[in-house]
Formats: structure tokens, sequence, C-alpha cells
């Protein structure tokens, strides 16, 4: 039996919009599992062992310091292989729970994992890339999170080329322009997937 025979993954690089993507097809009735929502719920009920693999100044208020964590991995590839072992069996073991739910519907649905091709985790059949040229991902990314330039490009090279990407996908929602046109788009490809 699949798993995930009605499952389609979200997915994309860091600042092309996944988020608003997954808003617009939720106000259209379709259900999403969100693995970035899963893994930070994981990392806190799991905020001792975080404690003891990477220090407790990791830690506040039994919560894991999601911002400062993130740092630490970002330009540490051995700390980021120890996170990504502990916590990727967990979330994976939380999503075949979720996804067993919404299968019973018998409707597509979205599973949104942002490291879906780097990872090559689940074998589901279906992707949706949300796409922007890195230009307007690096653009974004420098607004969103008030970085500059070089650390943009350093977040964005930590995952896979935004163009490899669109090349792997089965479906391609192109978010480089307006909200107007991102809501058309999503519309497009719900008439595809229906």
């Amino acid at each position: 039996m699949s798993d995930f025979k009605n499952a389609i993954v979200l997915t994309g690089g860091i600042a092309t919009g996944k988020s608003t993507v997954a808003s617009l097809f939720n106000l259209s009735g379709f259900l999403t599992i969100d693995a970035d929502k899963i893994a930070h719920t994981i990392l806190d009920n799991h905020y001792n062992t975080i404690a003891n693999m990477f220090g407790s100044k990791y830690i506040k208020n039994q919560k894991v310091l999601r911002k400062e964590l993130g740092n630490l991995i970002f330009n540490n590839i051995e700390q980021k292989q120890k996170l990504e072992n502990f916590i990727h069996p967990l979330i994976k073991e939380q999503i075949i729970q979720q996804s067993k739910i919404f299968e019973a519907n018998n409707k597509p649905y979205f599973i949104d994992i942002p490291l879906f091709f780097e990872t090559k985790n689940y074998n589901i059949k279906r992707s949706l890339v949300v796409y922007t040229p890195k230009d307007i991902q690096i653009q974004r990314l420098i607004k969103r999170d008030n970085c500059t330039k070089d650390e943009a490009k350093t977040k964005i090279n930590n995952q896979m080329d935004i163009e490899q990407k669109k090349a792997l996908a089965t479906y391609i929602i192109d978010n480089s322009k307006n909200l107007t046109h991102l809501q058309n788009e999503c519309e497009r490809i719900k008439k595809e997937i229906l």
C-alpha cells in the first residue's frame, strides 16, 4: 500500500513564497501537512535532547531557540548532519501518521517539505515547486530576514538550486510577480490537479 497515494509535495526554495501558496490552497479546501511546523513541535518536545546535543544556550523556557540553532547549523555541516539525523526520522513518522488520516478522504492534499529533493526521504510521486528566479529570491530574503546580500546568498546556496528543483517538478507555480498573478497560478494548478 502506498502511504502517499494522493499526496503532492509542496516545495521550493527559501523565500520563494511556499507559505503563501499553502495558504491559498488551504483557502481552496486543500489539506496541508507542514513539515516545518512538525519540526518546531518536535524540537520543543525534545528540548532536553537538543540541549544535550548542542548545549543549553540553545534553550530558553523549555523552548529551542530556533534562530540561534539555525545559525549554528547553517555554518557547520557536521552539526547540521547531527540535527538532521535526529529530527528527520521523527518528522517522517509524524508525516506518515497525518497522511494516513488524509488518505482516507481519497482527495489530493499537500505535504509542505522544504528539503524534499535534497533529502530524498519520501516516496511521493508528485511535486509542486513554487518558483522564483534567484535574484528575486535574494531580494525577498534580505527583506524578510533583514539580512545582508551575502547572508541571503549563503542561505539560498545551502539548498538545491531552484532551477534544478523546477526541472524535477510535476507542477510549477511561478511566483515572480504579484499576489494576483500568484492567485491565478494557484487556480491553474488546482484545475490541473483536480
